[in-house]
């Protein structure tokens, strides 16, 4: 039977919740070491309005019964060829044709709209490491996409932490780092650092490898900084973040955070980690990652894993996360599609 699409109504909460049901059940079946996906996340995406960015929500039904699910990002400033999309189909439906009409409906919006590519992503196994269905690499390949850019995911389990290692390695960066200052805080940057916080937030597209990914480095002022922060909230992400201010100018020039869902005290994602490039040779990264990963801790007592990703080509990042113990669980695929 071909499902019914429409358009996912805030408003309609049996719907939502179906939704909700659908992505968790999802992500235990894809990624049964994460933490359930948090609803609050999704009511803040579905209600909170931006302007650098909108977002366009779909179901499918099969039966009455919602079978899949499809999330579109449109940037609204930079990158307005461009679409971020996420189609998820309930492990209980797959390989019924849920997805292929839903990426049919992905493909005759993106028309619509004038968009001439987008993004998404899948999992897959490591040699050796937790299996993983590889259906997502089959459907991204049957419907036209390509491999853009790998990522590896790695995960630090505080549990079993080297505390002596972590604390050498933040003893030598110190070593490296005179002249510099780290400041750390929850939720929202401070004032007097906000311009260069989102001055290093707009920089980490240009910075990070992309590979094959067309994506254009957006301009974060403050206002647009602000913006991002109060989705951030509404979403109820508990966000702690740390930066290196350089004593003599007074600028961070130096920014890492991570966040934890608001119903997964246990879990953390690093998100940003990035260096001013006139500031790099200064041990900044280690210095600010394992600053924050103590100020993390602190914050948050019940916090036992952060999970990261580095493209597979990043060696300097990936050699400071396996200094501070992450260890590689799954690899990711970025994919992208022109039409």
């Amino acid at each position: 039977m071909e499902p019914a699409i429409s358009r996912l109504d805030p408003a309609d909460q049996p719907t939502v919740e179906a939704v909700q049901a659908l992505r968790v059940a999802a992500e235990a079946a894809d990624v049964p070491d994460f933490p359930p996906p948090c609803p609050f996340a999704l009511r803040g995406e579905l209600t909170f309005p931006r302007t650098s960015k909108r977002t366009e929500h779909f179901v499918a039904r099969t039966a009455g019964e919602v079978t899949g699910y499809l999330a579109l990002e449109l940037p609204l400033r930079e990158n307005l060829d461009n679409v971020d999309a996420s189609l998820t189909v309930h492990p209980a439906h797959r390989r019924r044709g849920v997805g292929r009409a839903l990426h049919a409906y992905l493909l005759e919006r993106m028309r619509d709209l004038g968009r001439i590519r987008y993004a998404s992503g899948t999992v897959e196994a490591l040699p050796g490491g937790p299996a993983r269905d590889d259906g997502g690499r089959a459907f991204a390949t049957a419907m036209g996409a390509k491999p853009a850019l790998d990522e590896v995911r790695r995960r630090l389990d505080l549990t079993t932490l080297d505390e002596p290692a972590v604390a050498a390695m933040l003893d030598q960066a110190r070593t490296k780092a005179a002249g510099y200052q780290v400041v750390t805080w929850s939720g929202p940057a401070p004032e007097e650092y906000a311009a260069d916080v989102g001055y290093l937030d707009g920089r980490l597209v240009s910075d990070a490898p992309m590979g094959d990914l067309q994506w254009e480095a957006p301009t974060i002022d403050v206002a647009r900084l602000r913006e991002s922060e109060d989705a951030v909230a509404a979403a109820r992400w508990h966000l702690h973040s740390a930066g290196a201010v350089h004593e003599a100018t007074g600028r961070m020039v130096a920014l890492t955070a991570v966040a934890r869902q608001e119903t997964s005290p246990w879990h953390a994602f690093q998100w940003i980690t990035l260096v001013d490039p006139a500031h790099r040779g200064h041990r900044l990264g280690a210095l600010v990652k394992v600053e924050n990963l103590r100020y993390a801790r602190s914050q948050e007592p019940e916090l036992r894993v952060i999970d990261t990703w580095n493209a597979a080509v990043n060696q300097h990042m990936i050699s400071i996360n396996e200094a501070m113990g992450f260890r590689p669980v799954d690899s990711w695929v970025n994919w992208q599609q022109e039409i």
